[in-house]
């Protein structure tokens, strides 16, 4: 009876946790019917239509857009991730777009050494991406934990610093002559395009997906886990339990940065063979902060959300066709943004205005 009281307890638990960002969804998508009426005149059903139709045929409609969608949700299951260990961890690491990049570099830099069979330059080129995002996250994380440094101001400087390195390194002395890239990977470096090399899908969406189910074990199966999860909860009772608060602190900034960084080798690896000049942020780590916040920070969360996120992507040409501006994707994700946030801002007051009747109490 306890056993059966506990399961339905816990499903309780889990279907209220999906109620908003569900209902944020619905919200979102038809502020946006609103925003397309304005823009072309139409009503209520026939706007609600075309962008549904649009956004549809653009992300899920034919097996070309599936793959192209596939291909969106790829980087994002990574920088979903790493954000979502950062968050469980009581961390908000910004930097996640700057260890995507810093693993796109090491990734594209190992990429070029020649000679190796692919069963041991493929492991190296992820490997390296992985400790590439690992350090730069880590640094930041070190000055958190033994300096008490605002993690969010460090990680944002990072993101700097590694756009610039990267370029440096991109125009200087990676380049390839005549261009705005490093040279084409070696073959041995690519990672297997399963539907053949004019289909851009390829072996790091699986990488992805075994990750979501590695990070759940991570932090739900493990030691480690639970002290990290600990820290996020309450740092002041974690340390009073004996847990070593600055150590996990570091340890969650590396694993954020690693997985990161396998995401900017996985990039590398399978869609763009080469590293390309930055005039701007990727956006990947930034869309990874709105992934792992809508997914609950939970990696079956961050996986859903993942894909909703790349299906908007994939759509926007699709939306051009039919003559809706492209930035109604953007919109539909700032709103959910918005919402989501207003969910955990509800809950914090909430908790706040319960601590403070225990103590007036």
């Amino acid at each position: 009876m306890a056993n059966k009281n506990t399961t339905s307890n816990k499903l309780r638990a889990a279907l209220s946790t999906l109620v908003f960002p569900i209902i944020s969804i619905i919200i979102a998508m038809f502020i946006a019917v609103f925003f397309v009426m304005w823009a072309e005149g139409e009503n209520f059903f026939v706007a609600t239509g075309t962008l549904f139709q649009a956004i549809w045929e653009g992300s899920f409609g034919t097996s070309f857009s599936i793959i192209e969608t596939l291909v969106f949700v790829t980087p994002l299951l990574f920088t979903g991730l790493a954000n979502a260990v950062a968050f469980k961890t009581g961390l908000f690491n910004i930097g996640v777009e700057g260890q995507f990049i810093m693993g796109i570099f090491a990734a594209a830099a190992i990429g070029l050494i020649p000679g190796l069979p692919a069963i041991i330059h493929v492991p190296l080129v992820l490997i390296g991406g992985m400790l590439a995002g690992a350090i730069w996250a880590a640094i930041p994380g070190f000055l958190k934990a033994k300096v008490g440094t605002n993690e969010v101001i460090n990680t944002i400087m990072m993101n700097f610093i590694a756009m610039f390195f990267v370029n440096y390194m991109i125009m200087g002395p990676l380049n390839a002559p005549g261009k705005a890239t490093t040279p084409l990977i070696q073959d041995s470096a690519k990672l297997w395009r399963f539907l053949g090399e004019t289909n851009r899908i390829n072996i790091g969406l699986f990488i992805g997906i075994l990750l979501v189910a590695l990070v759940y074990v991570l932090l739900w199966k493990t030691t480690i886990g639970y002290e990290l999860r600990a820290v996020g909860l309450n740092p002041h009772a974690a340390e009073y339990g004996g847990i070593d608060i600055k150590k996990n602190i570091i340890l969650a900034m590396a694993i954020s940065g690693a997985i990161a960084g396998l995401g900017g080798a996985v990039h590398v690896a399978g869609i763009q063979y080469q590293a390309i000049q930055l005039f701007g942020f990727t956006g990947f780590g930034f869309d990874g902060i709105a992934v792992a916040l809508l997914g609950k920070s939970h990696p079956v969360g961050v996986l859903l959300s993942a894909t909703l996120f790349g299906a908007l992507n994939s759509s926007s040409l699709n939306l051009q066709l039919a003559n809706i501006p492209k930035d109604i994707v953007y919109l539909i994700q700032a709103i959910i943004i918005i919402f989501v946030a207003a969910d955990y801002i509800y809950k914090w007051i909430g908790e706040k205005r319960k601590k403070e009747a225990m103590i007036n109490g």
